[in-house]
Parts: structure tokens; C-alpha cells; sequence
């Protein structure tokens, strides 16, 4: 069995991969104290078949402790892969976090897939402080909120957020 410490991070990849070389970028700063384990670092899927991209897919999953969904302009509307990274995160029950790269700090039901809508998840902002709180502190919430059936979706006080210096 993998050991399970990595970050598994969903996009379109087409719009809004900048964001996520963002956070490899805030990862390799000395400026920041930000870190994550990659699961994009498992593996490189080459091949271009759906079968063979999901498969390596599933490969990163089984390595990864929670996920996070940068959500852009587009997010909702794809299914192929994104929809489908989503329903393995919730098949898998990772704790979900919910990247507004828009600057929302609660849900944005507008841009937001409706598939995670009403799913146990904290919602929060693109910001490398807030999106590091959320990787420390979210996974041990999500699972607390699990046992108790608890579905909703979160997202943090404006006090969190200022506490942060944001």
C-alpha cells in the first residue's frame, strides 16, 4: 500500500495551470513557508488514451492525503477529467479543498461545480497563506465532520484571514 502524503491538484489545465506552477513556484521560495507534496511527482502520463490517462491518474490518487480543486473562469463546466478527479476525491472521501483563484473566500456558486457544491469541503481564496492553513488544518476537520455525516461546505471567518495577514 503507497504511503499517503501527498496533494493531489485538480485544474483545467488549459486555462488555469498557471496557478498551479504558482503554487510549485511558492513551494521552491524562500519568501514563503509554503509546501506540499505533488502527487503530479508520482508519475508523467504520456500516453494519450483516456484508459491510460486515468490509470495514471488513480496512481496518483492512491498516494495522495487530500485535494484541492483550483477553480477558474471554466472549472464547472469540464467533465472529462476534472468532474471525474472530483468524484474520485469524494469516492475516496480526501478532504477537499476549493481554490477560488478569483479571490472568493466562501463558495462561488457561480463558478464552483455543482458536483461539490453541496459536498464536505472548505472553500477559501488563491493565496499561499490561507491555501497552507487549509493543507495543516482542513484534513483533520474533514474526517471530524465525516463521522458525524456532516456535508456541508465551509470555508474560513474573515478573522482567519486576518490573522493570516491577508
Amino acid at each position: 500500500m503507497a504511503y499517503k502524503n501527498k496533494t493531489y491538484v485538480s485544474m483545467d489545465a488549459d486555462s488555469d495551470l498557471r496557478y498551479y506552477y504558482l503554487m510549485k513556484a511558492w513551494k521552491q521560495s524562500d519568501h514563503t513557508s509554503f509546501n506540499f507534496y505533488d502527487s503530479h511527482d508520482v508519475n508523467n502520463i504520456y500516453d494519450k488514451t483516456e484508459e491510460s490517462i486515468k490509470a495514471g491518474l488513480q496512481e496518483r490518487f492512491r498516494e495522495s492525503k487530500v485535494f484541492v480543486l483550483l477553480v477558474g473562469d471554466s472549472t464547472r463546466y469540464l467533465y472529462k477529467y476534472v468532474r471525474w478527479e472530483i468524484e474520485q476525491a469524494i469516492k475516496r472521501e480526501l478532504p477537499i479543498i476549493v481554490v477560488n483563484i478569483n479571490g472568493t473566500r466562501t463558495r462561488d456558486d457561480v463558478k464552483c461545480p455543482p458536483i461539490v457544491k453541496n459536498e464536505l469541503a472548505i472553500h477559501i481564496s488563491f493565496n499561499a497563506k490561507i491555501l497552507e492553513y487549509a493543507l495543516e488544518n482542513w484534513p483533520m476537520l474533514h474526517y471530524e465532520k465525516l463521522k458525524l455525516a456532516d456535508q456541508k461546505s465551509y470555508h474560513y471567518q474573515p478573522e482567519t484571514y486576518t490573522r493570516l495577514g491577508i
